[in-house]
């Protein structure tokens, strides 16, 4: 499938119009790739089927990007609030909300709460995220809402305070809120649960990608996709991995979430895996990914 297309091409006598086209894609990830300064890098972690592990590797991810010195925000766009909850943001702390910044009655900064995790702090968000499509109902730039209320975020404030990393968790649905993140976004990174329905799911987030770069945000990309819930013991798990690559190719991170008890127990205290135990195998593998990300980073900004 080529919505993906972005790995570089040897020199060929082709046609005027393949090349316009390869001049265009590396335009839009020379674009993607130049941050300006106090612009922070927005990720998107979205996915519309649930259970995927979309909201622990916002979770994580953000904690281990913070614990190598970048500063992070985690936006909830989930109604349901399990990224809130499992930094351990309790329901009654969460007067501004995402919900709040989205209808335009605070600022991001305003919803923004700290955690136990120096450098991390997250804008968490409530139920009433739920009736935010009917809403908004026609509202113009309704799709916009999300990246306006990012481009304010660092206006104003000092070096120390301002974020390099905003990571969005999607809600499980292609609705107005994923949509807002994937406009407001430079890249979508795709966790993958290790199961049967995996590339089919992919298929239907790769087209909305697509459509939301052809019509909102033309230089969107795709990160990278994180195979989670992987168990080496399970033959199906190792089939998925070897369709996924041969599916998306270097898109693909090397790092692979594995299950891991420890993992599952670590949002009940209200905590992430690596703050609740650094030690397990699940908080090496998002040291390892947050590692990848930030190679990643650095890949795109030199090699344009």
């Amino acid at each position: 499938m080529s919505v993906i297309d972005e790995p570089e091409q040897e020199q060929t006598a082709q046609e005027q119009t393949t090349q316009e086209q390869t001049t265009q894609e590396q335009t839009t990830q020379e674009q993607a790739a130049e941050v300006p300064q106090g612009h922070p890098r927005i990720l998107a972690l979205a996915n519309q089927k649930g259970g995927v592990g979309k909201t622990t590797t916002a979770i994580n991810l953000g904690t281990a990007l913070a614990a190598i010195g970048e500063r992070v925000l985690i936006v909830d766009l989930d109604p349901q609030g399990n990224a809130s909850t499992g930094l351990g943001i309790d329901r009654r702390n969460r007067s501004c909300s995402t919900y709040d910044v989205l209808i335009g009655e605070s600022s991001l900064r305003e919803a923004v709460v700290s955690t136990a995790v120096p450098r991390l702090h997250i804008a968490p968000s409530t139920m009433d995220l739920s009736g935010l499509e009917l809403e908004l109902g026609t509202t113009p730039g309704r799709a916009f809402k999300l990246r306006d209320a990012i481009g304010a975020l660092n206006n104003n404030v000092s070096p120390d305070a301002d974020y390099t990393y905003v990571l969005i968790d999607c809600p499980p649905s292609l609705n107005l809120l994923t949509v807002n993140a994937m406009a407001a976004s430079d890249a979508i990174l795709v966790p993958l649960q290790c199961e049967f329905f995996a590339l089919e799911g992919l298929s239907q987030l790769l087209q909305t990608v697509e459509q939301v770069r052809s019509t909102l945000n033309p230089t969107l990309s795709i990160h990278g996709i994180v195979l989670t819930m992987f168990d080496s013991r399970n033959n199906l798990s190792n089939q998925v991995v070897a369709d996924v690559r041969q599916f998306m190719g270097e898109k693909v991170y090397k790092t692979m979430i594995p299950r891991n008890v420890r993992i599952s127990e670590a949002p009940s205290y209200g905590k992430p895996v690596l703050v609740y135990d650094l030690k397990c195998v699940g908080s090496e593998a998002y040291l390892r990914l947050a590692t990848e990300v930030i190679q990643r980073e650095r890949e795109l900004r030199t090699t344009h």
